[in-house]
């Protein structure tokens, strides 16, 4: 109650012509927060999120689009994204490409598929597009609930496992084997090292609740790399680098193409599910749900996210999603959209820094996809692992995913041995229709394409 009256006075220092437009968008009294709270609630899910500008055009680059390019794309992404959910949905949430989607698009779909990344963009686009349509419908929520609870999680597992294994490559942690395919890199090596020290320095901020410990980590293995004259002085801010060679460069008419139906799948129910259990996550730590269970604008949230991913293919990202460290702005008080603006608006702000995030190195970005894929091994607990005919097929999902080195064959198979399982053990009941739909389209890829 003090607190709360201590505050007060930060939304009287607004002039009275903003107080109330302020208070027409957010709400801000019906939510019981103030014009400070949310300022600083959004400062503090920026600086969490914020190593995406860094970590994401190091990951496009890799698929051939222009650093530069891919970085100005990158926060312009995810500062319309977070200002089309604080506007439209009044939701305390940022967003920014999706970490998992962005190395599915560019070591799978363009490094082992062969695509040109101008076809994962249109695949990108299209996904978005579905995800929209689905939003409107009532089909989403059907799908969404079709679709096994062990299923949805180890999706998210094994993206975490394939990140992880992306993140080892990428610093030389791990290396190729023609004996093994992998064994243990050299840790003498400054880059490996260097990645492992990256690692461990976010793991324990973020044990002592640092806030922005990704961000912090990466900064710091940054100085050390430059001491030992690894990484070379470009300036910090200048004018944003031209956004051209990524502006509307997919190519819809590669997407219509039988074999990248799994691809177009796998965004789409990635995406979904992330998504889903991010605002729902949100949801209840921020008080957007009612008495009677229903959340606040959930449905205007889902739409600014799908919509977003729309938009992030035009410019030339990965799919654009809501990010679960938004939860660290509302446990510092942010509750409406406001929150959410202040994080777009931080996101704009960052693309004078281009100098800066090219000199960031794969190592220090490899130890924070290690860290971020760990966390997202955490749905592994929700599977039931009691029953073999879900976790049997959770299994098989994680494993292949880092394995087969795809997202998309990793849901495949899955999907495939769930039906299989279910059938075989007589439990027929607890095939959806969409599933028997989706593991024809599955089995039918594998034998024909």
């Amino acid at each position: 109650m003090d607190s709360q009256k201590s505050e007060t006075p930060a939304l009287d220092l607004a002039p009275p012509a903003t107080r109330g437009l302020l208070e027409r968008l957010f709400k801000l009294s019906l939510h019981g927060t103030t014009v400070k709270t949310e300022l600083i609630a959004g400062l503090t899910t920026f600086i969490t999120m914020a190593y995406i500008i860094f970590v994401n055009p190091n990951i496009m680059a890799d698929a051939g689009i222009n650093h530069g390019a891919a970085f100005v794309a990158t926060c312009i992404a995810a500062a319309l994204g977070s200002l089309l959910m604080g506007l439209y949905a009044n939701w305390p949430v940022g967003l920014a490409p999706g970490m998992g989607l962005n190395a599915f698009f560019t070591y799978t779909v363009v490094g082992t598929m062969g695509y040109s990344w101008e076809t994962a963009l249109g695949a990108v686009f299209v996904s978005g597009v579905l995800f929209l349509i689905l939003t409107l419908s009532r089909v989403r929520e059907w799908l969404l609930n079709s679709i096994p609870a062990s299923l949805r999680y180890a999706m998210g597992a094994g993206v975490g496992l394939f990140l992880g294994i992306i993140g080892l490559k990428t610093s030389g942690i791990i290396v190729d084997s023609p004996a093994t395919l992998i064994k243990l890199g050299s840790l003498r090596d400054p880059a490996p090292l260097l990645a492992a020290v990256c690692f461990l320095l976010i793991a324990i901020l973020s044990y002592h609740r640092v806030f922005g410990a990704i961000l912090i980590s990466i900064i710091a293995v940054t100085l050390a790399g430059w001491g030992l004259d690894l990484v070379h002085y470009n300036g910090i801010m200048s004018a944003p680098p031209s956004l051209a060679p990524t502006w509307m460069a997919m190519d819809l008419k590669g997407v219509f193409n039988i074999s990248m139906i799994s691809v177009v799948l796998a965004f789409l129910f990635v995406h979904m599910f992330d998504t889903a259990g991010t605002l729902m996550g949100v949801a209840q730590r921020a008080g957007l749900v009612k008495a009677d269970g229903k959340i606040e604008n959930l449905s205007r949230a889902l739409k600014a996210d799908s919509a977003s991913s729309v938009f992030g293919a035009v410019v030339g990202v990965p799919p654009v999603t809501s990010y679960v460290e938004s939860a660290a702005g509302v446990a510092a008080g942010g509750r409406t959209g406001l929150t959410a603006v202040t994080v777009g608006v931080l996101f704009v702000a960052a693309m004078f820094f281009a100098p800066l995030a090219g000199m960031i190195p794969a190592y220090a970005t490899a130890g924070a996809l290690i860290y971020v894929a760990m966390l997202m091994m955490g749905g592994m607990q929700h599977i039931n692992w009691d029953e073999p005919t879900d976790c049997i097929p959770a299994i098989v999902t994680m494993i292949m995913m880092p394995l087969t080195f795809s997202v998309a064959d990793g849901i495949a198979l899955g999907f495939i041995s769930y039906v299989a399982l279910k059938a075989g053990t007589g439990k027929y009941r607890e095939i959806s229709v969409s599933l028997w739909v989706l593991c024809a389209i599955f089995i039918a890829k594998f034998i024909y394409l």
